[in-house]
């Protein structure tokens, strides 16, 4: 699946991110390590990287809206005691929570609570952009180093 995400480029870092930044598990930083190492421009990996990942936690943030705690469960596999964490977080940082979505596993947690719990959407998408981007800045950073 590697190399397929790889020959489409730019559009393939996108379809990565945002299976990555949903909850389906994927590694983008793979995916992105192997573009950058093959060539692709760093500014436009991180666009394509950025756009993608946070399309897939406000996928996971419309997901959670829906408030349909055993869909949640049943097809995101997020428990509820995870959800019901999160949201004591959520009542003491709000939707600047939004933040730590770029970390694995738990990210998705987030999104999902940041719908589930109604969250200002606009703070959500702010809040997540600013993880997710600070996220591959540092990674595109890192292998420019190599």
């Amino acid at each position: 699946m590697l190399e397929l995400l790889e020959s489409w480029g730019y559009w393939g870092m996108l379809v990565a991110s945002f299976i990555a930044g949903s909850v389906f598990p994927f590694s983008s930083e793979a995916v992105l390590t192997a573009l950058q190492l093959a060539g692709l421009e760093p500014v436009q990996l991180f666009i394509a990287a950025t756009v993608g990942n946070v399309a897939g936690s406000m996928f996971n943030y419309g997901v959670g809206t829906l408030g349909k705690m055993e869909w949640i469960e049943h097809y995101l596999h997020v428990e509820r005691k995870k959800i019901d964490r999160t949201a004591r977080w959520m009542e003491r940082y709000g939707a600047w929570i939004g933040i730590l979505c770029f970390l694995p596993i738990l990210g998705s947690v987030i999104a999902v609570t940041l719908g589930f719990m109604r969250a200002n959407p606009w703070l959500s998408l702010f809040t997540i952009t600013l993880g997710k981007a600070a996220r591959y800045a540092l990674l595109i950073f890192a292998i420019s180093l190599i």
